[in-house]
């Protein structure tokens, strides 16, 4: 697969990105210093999938005269991890925008069949009016991205961006493929899924090296 086939995924290159991303790689890497990284790397995805904000222009004082300056417009942003790995993204973009509007989408994968099973769903009001960032930090089959956006859309949300740390090809392929008008960030882009459906090189279970909950 060429991510250039799909016009709505886009690969973060910032170098410190791909640094913090090796060190969480490593095993060895342990609990807090794992989700310290992990909120690291929600503050430079954020500030990158960030940057197109809308603007708009209102007067202000400063200590010597009143002038027009830029804010961001519109209602406040949402961000919504997927459950549970994802809420270790969300500490990064609220320090960004510490004014953000924050939802909850619970999903488990079927360790047989793989296919996610939602649990969980609380959701700010007037969705239809934010633009709405959906974090995990993987993108393995694409299955719990999808219907997660599947639940944002039933509950209004129109703008939707979704964030996650690694790809899979074949998770890409599937979310792209699922809804094309969504743009993609992603963090680095792996080689592929085991039969596990785990991505390879990967890190492991996100949620697991996050909470402590490490099985190795």
């Amino acid at each position: 697969m060429e991510l250039s086939e799909f016009k709505n995924a886009f690969l973060l290159d910032h170098p410190l990105l791909k640094h913090k991303i090796t060190i969480i790689r490593d095993k060895n890497t342990g609990t807090m210093q794992f989700r310290q990284l992990v909120k690291e790397i929600g503050v430079l995805e954020g500030y990158e999938v960030l940057r197109n904000l809308p603007l708009e222009e209102v007067e202000i004082e400063t200590p010597i005269e009143k002038s027009m300056q830029p804010t961001i417009s519109g209602k406040k942003l949402v961000f919504v991890p997927i459950l549970r790995a994802g809420l270790g993204m969300v500490d990064g973009f609220l320090e960004l925008v510490p004014s953000a509007k924050v939802g909850h989408i619970g999903l488990y994968r079927d360790e047989t069949t793989h296919e996610p099973h939602e649990y969980y769903c609380k959701l700010p009001y007037s969705l239809e009016e934010r633009t709405v960032y959906l974090l995990d930090p993987m993108l393995a089959t694409g299955g719990s991205a999808i219907d997660a956006v599947t639940m944002l859309r039933k509950h209004g949300a129109k703008k939707i961006v979704f964030v996650c740390i690694i790809a899979a090809p074949e998770g890409v392929e599937a979310f792209c493929k699922a809804y094309p008008d969504i743009p993609l960030y992603m963090g680095a882009l792996d080689r592929c899924l085991n039969k596990n459906a785990y991505i390879c090189p990967g890190l492991g279970d996100a949620g697991d090296r996050i909470f402590g909950t490490v099985k190795y």
